[in-house]
This record gives structure tokens, sequence and C-alpha cells, in this order.
């Protein structure tokens, strides 16, 4: 614990640690840092999405608050401009539309569509288009 923080919002370039569930609107959830140690990441540096960072510097050691992210303050809105088409080709047993791959540049991808023609991979982040709604604990602040 940093008693010079205490009382104390985070500013920029401050390392936190936050602990935090992640819930969609239905209510369910996606993430949590509960079962393992608390996220760290420094205030400023883009590490988070927008919104949880705003989130975050709303608050003192020890406090807790529920924040709701609309998409744009998240994974931004879902978006046709992020399907790609590529040429049909065989693909491993198993695999067919919903399945996850990761492109050679690292990006994770979902297949979206297969014809005989082409397949049609996501690029939207998993989470695109969804309100998030978080609940936030700071736990520390390091300067």
């Amino acid at each position: 614990m940093s008693p010079e923080k205490l009382g104390q919002n985070p500013q920029t370039a401050d390392t936190v640690l936050v602990h935090y569930t992640g819930t969609l609107e239905n209510g369910e959830q996606f993430d949590s840092s509960i079962d393992r140690e608390p996220l760290e990441f420094v205030i400023g540096t883009e590490q988070v999405i927008k919104g949880f960072e705003e989130g975050v510097k709303s608050l003192v050691i020890g406090e807790t608050n529920t924040i709701r992210l609309e998409p744009e303050d998240a994974y931004g809105e879902w978006t046709e401009a992020l399907l790609l088409k590529t040429p049909a080709e065989p693909l491993p047993p198993g695999m067919g539309v919903g399945a996850k791959l990761q492109l050679q540049n690292g990006q994770i991808v979902v297949i979206y569509e297969i014809t005989d023609e082409h397949i049609t991979l996501d690029a939207n982040h998993e989470l695109a288009g969804e309100v998030l709604i978080f609940e936030l604990t700071l736990v520390d602040i390091n300067p």
C-alpha cells in the first residue's frame, strides 16, 4: 500500500493495481481478476480500454465502483468493414463457422461464413458492439 497516495486519485504515469469483474448487459461475466492477481497498468499509456481507465482514475485506494461503458468507450461498434474474404481452402477438421483462428500477424479472427468460393473472417473484437459493465476496485497506486 502506498500511504502517500491514500485519498488521492491516480494520475498520468502512475502504476495502478485494480481488481475488476466485467459483465455484459445480460449479466454474463466475460472476465474477472478476483481469483488471480489484480490487473497492473500505467495510467495514460493506452494499455486498457479508454472507459476502463477513466473509471479507475475516479477511484481512491480501497474504493469500489461500477461503471457502464458504451461500445465507443470499450471495443467500438461491430463493423462489416472488418469482415475479410479469402479464397476457400480446406479447413482443419472441426473448424467451422464460429471457430477462432490466429492470423500470421498474430490477430485473432472468427470464421464468419464459409461458401464454396470463399471464407469470410470477422476481425472485429469479440466484445465489439457490446455494452460492458465493470465493477472496479483500486487496490494500490505506485507513482
